[in-house]
């Protein structure tokens, strides 16, 4: 067994007509939107830019440019598919990041084009920001996200440019943005997408869940999770899901990179473990128990507390001067409010213990 890294020097010297397009590839692509390629790839279709020049070119920035990358086997990755001739000659455009806090909103999104006269719509999961995290919590109660609408816009603009058939994927909040914006577009650029991946990717609510695009989409949609998945299967899933084994455990399996691969495939399980299936209980019957205002006041009195201090991100709102800051906001938040988080958060605590 592999990973994603020998998936790419095993079939990184095979071209697109050798080795069709796979869920492994879609991953390797999905991975290639938590990289913050603005001011190199294009917004729009024109003048697409090879990959292997992209890479050469964000990997040559100043560290603190690329400081704001996610994680270094980001780095690794984009230069691994820069190293392969499978991948270093796809083509990147249509490059989105909007990311606007008083709106709740982080939306990022890049098109691929591999060279088998498809494209490759990837969009990208949440990014550690605060306000990344609370548009997250927002999928609890919301019909929609800002977010969602952005995937569906960006689904029907690149659609309309590009006559030929259409993938979409992501990993984590990217692989719902798919699978949303997929739903949510025009029935003419629906009908032209072959498949919508979504990689440990939280579900949708009752609003999508209804809606006939969902409906029209729901057998080309490609749910893959690891076997102790919590992110994915958050919300609901109504089409099925594959199960891929993972080398780390718990949470660390929401990881992309510890996703093991064999030759052109993953490698699958009959079904997630029983400690994914425990907290899925524990969740979903937590949600169930809250009325969506419940849930909205919830998420936004724990981020206006986390965000008190100079936090920008989840890690930094942990530190402890910001911390202290959420506590001395805490003195000042509406009793009620503080009074429903501590129910919910009692609710929850119940609900693991009858899970349990």
């Amino acid at each position: 067994m592999g990973d994603i890294f020998d998936y790419i020097s095993w079939r990184g010297d095979l071209n697109w007509a050798q080795s069709p397009f796979c869920p492994v590839d879609a991953l390797a692509l999905s991975a290639l939107a938590y990289i913050h390629l603005d001011g190199l790839v294009p917004a729009g279709l024109e003048d697409p830019v090879p990959l292997r020049r992209a890479a050469e070119q964000y990997l040559s920035l100043p560290a603190g440019r690329r400081a704001r990358c996610r994680c270094e086997r980001d780095l690794l990755l984009l230069q691994a598919l820069a190293d392969s001739p499978r991948f270093a000659r796809a083509e990147l455009c249509g490059h989105a990041d909007r990311f606007v806090p008083s709106e709740e909103t982080q939306f990022a999104a890049l098109t691929v084009l591999p060279g088998d006269g498809s494209a490759y719509l990837a969009f990208r999961g949440t990014d550690g920001t605060l306000v990344g995290w609370k548009e997250d919590f927002n999928l609890s109660f919301m019909d929609l996200v800002p977010a969602q609408m952005e995937a569906a816009t960006y689904v029907e603009a690149l659609g309309s440019s590009f006559s030929g058939p259409l993938r979409l994927g992501g990993h984590s909040k990217g692989g719902n943005l798919a699978v949303a914006g997929a739903a949510l577009c025009s029935v003419k650029t629906r009908d032209r997408i072959q498949a919508a991946y979504s990689f440990d990717g939280p579900g949708l609510n009752s609003y999508l869940l209804a809606r006939s695009g969902y409906q029209e989409l729901r057998t080309r949609i490609r749910s893959f999770v690891p076997k102790s998945s919590v992110v994915g299967l958050l919300l609901t899933h109504e089409e099925p899901h594959t199960v891929v084994d993972s080398d780390q455990e718990g949470l660390f399996q929401h990881d992309l990179y510890s996703w093991q691969v064999l030759g052109g495939d993953f490698v699958r399980l009959e079904e997630v473990d029983a400690g994914s299936r425990l907290v899925d209980r524990t969740l979903k019957n937590w949600l169930a128990g809250l009325t969506n205002a419940q849930r909205e006041t919830v998420a936004d009195t724990l981020y206006q507390l986390l965000s008190s201090g100079d936090a920008k991100t989840v890690k930094e709102a942990l530190e402890p001067k910001n911390l202290v800051s959420a506590l001395r906001a805490s003195l000042d938040a509406d009793p009620k409010d503080l009074l429903t988080v501590a129910s919910s958060l009692g609710q929850l605590a119940g609900a693991a213990l009858r899970a349990l």
